[in-house]
């Protein structure tokens, strides 16, 4: 029987199988359930572990004389073995397909394959071991099974996210299940369970550094480009990621641009700040002033392709463009970059 990692906790509760195979391309995945797996064995008494590897000169007379042997206090036991290249070659195969055959009483057989190329997947030994228990295939997660996946950690952390900030953690990760894993952790000793959105990602992150996302913004917006290229090299300086930069950033310009399209079609300027929260509407009032609605539309098209290099989708230097989406928010349209220490700087 073949199993999705998602479909294991449901198998789990229902009981053990005789024998496990775990195979597929994605590591965090791989070891959660083989965990979940050897939780579930001991919550059933199986209270000894026997871990073997195989490597070059294995003793594969070793494994079957373990399966054969009793318990030394005739409790129930966990055999694994690791196969580091996936291969167990003909005596190894040989050996799994017989214990497939007949499993040992009272031992649970947990195989790990790592990945599986095709014509292992279609071997004697893999059809045998599927067919006596549980198969495991993992692999890595599209971005919105990433985006699922993260969701569904969150939840069970008693987290419950809104769907930008689970996109938000989805695109800052890029596939990283361990690295996801590791965020959702952060948040969770950052804020505790309730409600996540966007804005409690950002600040989660801005906690620790000196300098935060909402300073770079609303310095860009003030006008104040001296301060927010000063800002931007000190978020790049404590490791703030540029997908986080790039998130905050972009916000602002949509927002803007949509209540500069609105004040071009003639739409009042109270009406087309609503939303805008009181404190900060000398800032945006600062920011329309220095830019029209096709303005606005173009930096909306930079943090596009600003999005497409931070992913590698575009060649270019990630930050390179966050300094020339900064530096069009505040309006300041001549600057020449000089480098200095792997860092950006303005000069008049």
């Amino acid at each position: 029987m073949r199993l999705k990692p998602e479909q294991l906790a449901r198998h789990l509760e229902q009981g053990l199988a005789a024998v496990y195979l775990f195979s597929g391309d994605e590591p965090l995945q791989l070891m959660e359930a083989a965990d979940a797996v050897r939780a579930a064995a001991r919550a059933r008494g199986f209270t000894e572990r026997e871990v073997f590897t195989a490597d070059k000169g294995f003793d594969w007379s070793a494994l079957s004389a373990a399966s054969d042997s009793l318990s030394l206090f005739a409790e129930q036991r966990i055999l694994e073995l690791r196969l580091p290249t996936g291969k167990p070659g003909t005596q190894g195969a040989k050996v799994l397909e017989a214990y497939a055959q007949r499993p040992a009483d009272d031992t649970l057989l947990m195989v790990h394959a790592g990945k599986l190329d095709k014509g292992a997947a279609n071997s004697k030994w893999v059809k045998a071991l599927d067919q006596a228990g549980v198969m495991v295939q993992v692999w890595p997660l599209s971005l919105a099974e990433t985006a699922g996946w993260i969701a569904r950690r969150l939840r069970a952390r008693g987290i419950k996210p809104d769907e930008q900030a689970v996109r938000l953690l989805a695109d800052r990760v890029e596939g990283n299940l361990l690295a996801a894993a590791q965020e959702v952790d952060k948040l969770v000793l950052l804020r505790g369970d309730g409600t996540l959105d966007v804005e409690g990602v950002l600040e989660s992150v801005s906690d620790a550094a000196r300098y935060t996302i909402y300073d770079l913004a609303d310095a860009a917006l003030a006008g104040d480009s001296t301060r927010a290229v000063h800002v931007l090299n000190g978020l790049r300086g404590e490791g703030v990621e540029a997908m986080l930069v790039l998130w905050a950033l972009t916000r602002e310009v949509r927002s803007l641009t949509d209540i500069a399209e609105k004040l071009d079609a003639g739409v009042p300027a109270a009406q087309a700040m609503k939303g805008v929260w009181a404190k900060r509407v000398p800032l945006v009032k600062k920011a329309l002033s220095r830019h029209r609605a096709p303005a606005w539309r173009a930096l909306l098209a930079l943090c596009a392709r600003t999005d497409r290099v931070i992913k590698g989708q575009t060649p270019g230097s990630a930050w390179d463009e966050l300094l020339q989406l900064t530096i069009g928010m505040a309006g300041r349209p001549l600057f020449r970059l000089q480098r200095q220490d792997s860092r950006v700087r303005i000069q008049g």
